[in-house]
């Protein structure tokens, strides 16, 4: 009679947990998969009756110019800011460890970019890169060198969306790293030290190695989350000029709700290689962690 009520309890825990994942995760997916495999139009939501394309939507967006400039600028924003925004927070984790006076007070200035909305974010940011009024060429024709075009130049606005995605994605690297960091015994780097190791030794044989599970987590959600950044690119650039500063999340939206005859299922389409991509990453995500692991 006590297994039996254990049995059910267990199944009551799970019933709320199953039906959030079926309601918020399992159906917006079914949904959206739905979308790449119709003819959808905005009278077919309302009538429902969108033909079945099977994989038409797929081979158009495939054999669409704008898929190989896509594809490019969603690798180098994710890979750019990635790389930076781990950097960054890495020397700052580790610049705070030392435990310095306000140096709680530094670290809680250093959420605002994390804080503050999207939206904020990206209208200071299409502030300051302005070309004509912005305080980075201020800045740049004060030392004598000439005004770059930020957010209106093909070379250049890939760029600008990087910088400020960098910005923004440095306070989460920092704040994760910094727990980490506070979890290494200090009785490891003071036995380092009595052993002749120095400050960069230090850090890469005893701080590094120990952090690899904390980085893997924090590059990780890192990644799920750039792969999907829409708001900043699309007030900054809305993915111009000419498709510079095009994503695969921008183009999805672009198709669906960017012209005046919507393409839902390629714009479907495209999210669900966003979907793809970051199923694949959080696999070998998987499969590190257990070679890691044994």
């Amino acid at each position: 009679m006590t297994a039996n009520r254990g049995r059910w309890a267990a199944w009551a825990f799970l019933v709320p947990v199953t039906g959030y994942l079926l309601a918020f995760y399992a159906w917006p997916l079914y949904r959206n998969l739905d979308l790449s495999l119709r003819e959808y139009t905005v009278r077919s939501f309302v009538q429902g009756d969108a033909p079945f394309a099977g994989a038409g939507n797929y081979a158009k967006i495939f054999s669409d110019p704008t898929f190989g400039p896509a594809l490019l600028h969603t690798v180098v924003f994710t890979g750019a800011s990635l790389l930076f925004q781990f950097a960054i927070g890495m020397a700052l984790a580790v610049f705070f460890a030392q435990h310095f006076r306000l140096s709680a007070t530094l670290r809680g200035l250093f959420l605002v970019p994390w804080l503050l909305p999207l939206i904020v974010s990206a209208s200071t940011w299409s502030w300051m890169l302005n070309s004509d009024s912005g305080i980075v060429n201020a800045a740049l024709g004060a030392v004598g060198l000439d005004p770059v075009n930020w957010l209106t130049s093909p070379q250049w606005s890939l760029v600008s969306v990087i910088i400020a995605n960098i910005w923004i994605g440095i306070p989460f690297n920092l704040v994760v790293l910094y727990s980490g960091l506070q979890a290494i015994p200090p009785e490891l780097n003071e036995a380092a030290a009595l052993d002749g190791a120095g400050s960069w030794q230090r850090f890469w044989r005893v701080t590094f190695p120990l952090l690899r599970p904390v980085s893997a987590i924090t590059l990780l959600l890192g990644l799920v989350y750039t792969l999907k950044v829409f708001d900043i690119i699309w007030i900054m650039t809305r993915g111009g000029p000419t498709d510079a500063s095009t994503t695969f999340a921008t183009w999805s939206y672009r198709l669906s709700f960017g012209n005046l005859l919507p393409a839902f299922g390629p714009g479907a389409a495209v999210g669900n290689l966003l979907i793809v991509m970051a199923f694949v990453s959080g696999l070998i995500y998987i499969r590190i962690q257990r070679r890691q692991a044994t």
